[in-house]
């Protein structure tokens, strides 16, 4: 107890009291180190560590957004080309067992052009101009492409006809019948897309154009003539393309896939129309699949699949442009024969060719002196000779 006889503490009396109640440690803030003081801990600072996590987690989060965008995108445009596929075509395809991601595939590729071209009745004409199966291998990274001549002699309904006729007789289900009969077993026909080449060049101008290596110099004959004057269209040559690479934009591209004449070229055929067409395809079929693509799928994705009709759904899309974007090797190759009475009449060549196809034998060039019509297969970018 304390000399003065005061206690060593407080008592409080209960009730309220003016002013605040002393609590443990209050005082002891008011104590804190000053912030000079190496005694007090210090907020770390951003480093590029830090700075680097944090950009690429928002880098992360906008990719993410963005192909989720982007997928939705091109699920409308899918679901859209779905609809467009006249009914009973599906009965038609093949079942294949597995997923494009690790399975062969066959995909038939039906190109149609409705244009005049000066000729009467054309515009109701559904014939396949162009005829062109498309092959995935992801074992073998490998894609192929098989072209298949128009005017091939194929029986269809038990009478001889050009294999064009079958789109025209039933549509593309009687198509990828009589495909299927072509081809054998072996190659049966588990996805189809129907191309309109009159809305094709749309396509092509929303992928901003395509590159086309032109295998020789052209000068068409005169048709849809860009100028407004019959005088001056009288006067006008035709189209010209020279030879190698050409990057064309949508119009061009339909112009060159059209191209039925060259006047430089007596030789020239409608077989050579055809290629030009498949060599159309193969570009926009290779732009498309090109990864800068994802920067603008949420913009045009539903727009880019306008002029096809297809049985493909998003996923199989997404799974065709992975294989294609790994595929190291790609195999061109075409059917063929000896022309007879104003079509093709195939030969034992075409059943070699289509073991190529499948990979049970190496891709062979056309035989020497078989010139335009010759089989084979070559590998990469090398014209067919």
């Amino acid at each position: 107890m304390a000399a003065s006889g005061e206690k060593p503490y407080r008592v409080y009396k209960g009730g309220r009291q003016k002013g605040k109640v002393p609590l443990p440690g209050r005082d002891d803030r008011d104590r804190r180190p000053p912030a000079d003081d190496p005694r007090r801990r210090r907020r770390r600072p951003w480093t590029w560590r830090r700075w680097t996590a944090l950009s690429l987690l928002v880098l992360l989060v906008l990719i993410v957004v963005w192909g989720v965008a982007g997928y939705l995108s091109v699920a409308s445009g899918v679901s859209a080309a779905n609809k467009r596929l006249p009914p009973g075509t599906t009965a038609a395809l093949t079942n294949q067992n597995g997923l494009i991601l690790d399975s062969p595939t066959n995909i038939l590729l039906l190109g149609t052009d409705h244009a005049t071209n000066g000729q009467a009745g054309r515009i109701s004409d559904e014939h396949s101009d162009s005829m062109m199966l498309l092959r995935t291998d992801p074992s073998r990274h490998r894609i192929t492409y098989l072209s298949i001549p128009r005017d091939l002699a194929v029986t269809i309904g038990g009478v001889n006809q050009k294999i064009n006729a079958a789109m025209q007789i039933g549509g593309p289900k009687l198509a990828i019948q009589t495909v299927d009969a072509l081809l054998g077993s072996q190659l049966r026909v588990n996805h189809v897309v129907l191309v309109d080449f009159e809305q094709f060049q749309t396509l092509i101008d929303a992928v901003g154009g395509i590159t086309v290596n032109v295998p020789e110099r052209i000068l068409s004959n005169r048709f849809d003539c860009p100028y407004s004057s019959a005088a001056r269209c009288a006067r006008w040559p035709g189209w010209r393309f020279g030879k190698g690479p050409q990057h064309m934009d949508g119009h061009t591209a339909l112009i060159y896939s059209r191209i039925r004449e060259n006047q430089l070229d007596p030789s020239w055929t409608d077989f050579k129309r055809q290629q030009n067409q498949q060599a159309v395809m193969q570009a926009t079929l290779a732009k498309l699949s090109s990864p800068t693509r994802f920067l603008s799928l949420p913009f045009d994705g539903s727009n880019l699949l306008a002029p096809i009709s297809t049985d493909l759904s998003t996923w199989d899309f997404l799974q065709l442009a992975w294989v294609k974007f790994r595929a190291g090797e790609v195999v061109h190759c075409r059917l063929g024969g000896s022309p007879y009475n104003g079509a093709i009449e195939g030969g034992p060549e075409n059943i070699q060719v289509i073991q190529e196809v499948l990979g049970n034998s190496a891709p062979q060039p056309p035989a020497p002196g078989t010139s335009l019509y010759g089989p084979g297969c070559v590998v990469g970018n090398q014209p067919f000779r």
